[in-house]
């Protein structure tokens, strides 16, 4: 249940009451304060000895530690002044976070996803987080922390990743993709927005909150995994055995994006994914295609056949029992979405295609965001070296990714589609299909949700303009599994954009949307507390 009562006392300050408001003729700042304080010592006795001032005061605001707040340090400074004064430092810092290959899919890598979670950790405690820990899944580790002491004000669960997508040079990079490169107010390297700059800006958010104020307007958990990127296979059972852990009002997602540099987006819906292979099985070996072609099933034949039929004419897919339990969008949403530009031409040449195709009767971005879809993404087999082979393979393989919309169940799906498969397979081959374990639930959130109230009024100081109501085709596990286990809501809240190149090469993020995403977080914090 969500409280309405603000809580805003510092976490030393007991259950002691606020002091009584002062009539604004009379308030004076901290700062001014400390001015009139400084000028006083000034105006010491001819001949007097200057006092020696306690080391705090001698030293430079930025080499006082994170943790410490007192007159002279940085938090008589309100927390945008701190965010434009430290900005060189953190942008420095998310350059060190992101030289670490936190490749999560490559157990290579495994050593720099666990230096990646203790960098986290540690910034962690460095903002002023509290019961910050390294927590094991039984694949990659999570860090969990929180300030928990705004007694009546809502708890507010904050999710980001620190893993990130393989990425080589060869694959087109202009520089090595591991080492970030700031040209044109942007930082080039992988992770550097997907996720490492979106998940890193909540963190220095609450620093400066903290740091200037000395409290913060809510609760605040941190939930950060380690293994987004290939699916977050064991976040399921680690976020259920720690239920207690982790109970909270909503969370805020420092995964996604807006929808442009000048208009934001309330992201409403995201599709869930399920994924299969399968594997089609003729000869014992590969066959001599002169003497055998023609007597016996080619699986390659096979294979291409079963994935012809996967689909009907008009785009629907062709698997019984598809589309029983989809929810549909109501006539209030598909007005929503036919609010929201769509440049074809622009699209088109964005992906280099010569035309628009899929299901009938829905729109592009209905297509991409609330109707559900089966992809090949991967086919081989056979012989595939330079020149010419002259052979019957003995199998063949595709791999298979759904991605689902609101009442489909990634379990079931996967039951449907392995069905199809196997009972289709023509005569002289042999089916089956292997589930990965890359599977997540759809997810949706009323536009109405007071997380979402609170959102779009922030985006709409920040932008100047309303959010578009918008969904979107990708998959972010974490959404649906924390409705499912926790029982809450989570509100979209990172400012990625979507030509910054996530899991391609030259991946960046603009050093505006950084900013800005700091000072969003600041901001949303400050007006979840009248939630």
């Amino acid at each position: 249940m969500l409280s309405s009562r603000r809580a805003r006392k510092s976490a030393n300050s007991g259950d002691a009451e606020p002091p009584a408001k002062i009539s604004s003729r009379f308030q004076v700042s901290r700062s001014f304060i400390y001015l009139l304080l400084l000028c006083a010592h000034a105006k010491r006795p001819p001949g007097a000895r200057r006092a020696r001032r306690p080391a705090i005061e001698r030293r430079s605001l930025r080499s006082v530690p994170y943790g410490a707040v007192s007159l002279f340090d940085d938090s008589f400074m309100n927390w945008k002044s701190y965010l434009r004064e430290q900005q060189r430092r953190v942008v420095d810092e998310l350059l060190a976070f992101i030289r670490i290959p936190s490749v999560s899919a490559l157990p290579a890598h495994a050593h720099d996803v666990a230096a990646a979670a203790a960098w986290v950790h540690a910034r962690l405690e460095a903002a002023g987080l509290e019961h910050v820990q390294t927590l094991p899944t039984g694949g990659h580790p999570v860090v969990y922390g929180d300030w928990l002491h705004a007694p009546g004000a809502p708890t507010v669960l904050i999710y980001g990743h620190f893993d990130v997508q393989p990425a080589v040079f060869e694959e087109g990079w202009s520089h090595p993709p591991f080492e970030p490169r700031l040209a044109d107010d942007r930082i080039y390297a992988r992770g550097a927005s997907d996720d490492k700059g979106n998940m890193f800006a909540p963190i220095v958010a609450v620093e400066a909150l903290l740091r200037t104020g000395g409290a913060l307007p809510v609760n605040v958990k941190f939930l950060l995994e380690g293994q987004e990127e290939i699916g977050s296979p064991q976040l399921a059972g680690f976020v259920r055995s720690r239920r207690e852990l982790l109970a909270c009002d909503f969370a805020l997602s420092a995964d996604g994006g807006q929808w442009s540099e000048t208009v934001p987006t309330l992201l409403l819906s995201l599709r869930g994914i399920c994924a299969l292979q399968v594997d089609i099985t003729g000869p014992a070996a590969d066959m001599h295609s002169g003497i055998y072609g023609g007597t016996i099933h080619n699986p390659l034949h096979a294979l291409a056949e079963l994935i012809a039929g996967l689909h009907d004419a008009d785009g629907r897919v062709a698997v019984d029992g598809f589309y029983d339990d989809v929810v549909e969008p109501t006539p209030e949403q598909r007005r929503q979405y036919a609010r929201v530009p769509f440049d074809e031409p622009a699209y088109l040449a964005s992906t280099g295609v010569p035309a628009l195709y899929g299901e009938a009767g829905w729109s592009t971005y209905e297509r991409e965001w609330v109707r559900p879809t089966l992809e090949v993404n991967g086919l081989w087999g056979g012989f595939q070296g330079a020149g010419t082979k002259t052979v019957l393979p003995a199998s063949a393989h595709a791999k298979i990714t759904c991605r689902l919309v609101a009442g489909q169940q990634p379990a079931r799906i996967l039951r449907l589609v392995a069905d199809h498969l196997t009972r289709r397979a023509p005569a002289g081959v042999r089916a089956s299909c292997d589930p990965s374990d890359v599977h997540g639930a759809p997810y949706s959130v009323p536009a109405d949700h007071p997380g979402n109230r609170a959102a779009a009024k922030v985006l709409e100081t920040l932008y100047g303009v309303p959010p578009l109501h918008t969904g979107s085709g990708g998959s972010i596990p974490v959404c649906g599994l924390l409705q499912e286990e926790l029982g809450i809501h989570t509100i979209g809240f990172s400012f990625a954009l979507d030509d910054e190149g996530a899991h391609g090469p030259d991946e960046f993020f603009r050093l505006a949307s950084f900013g800005r995403a700091q000072e969003a977080y600041c901001l949303i914090l400050q007006e979840l507390s009248a939630v």
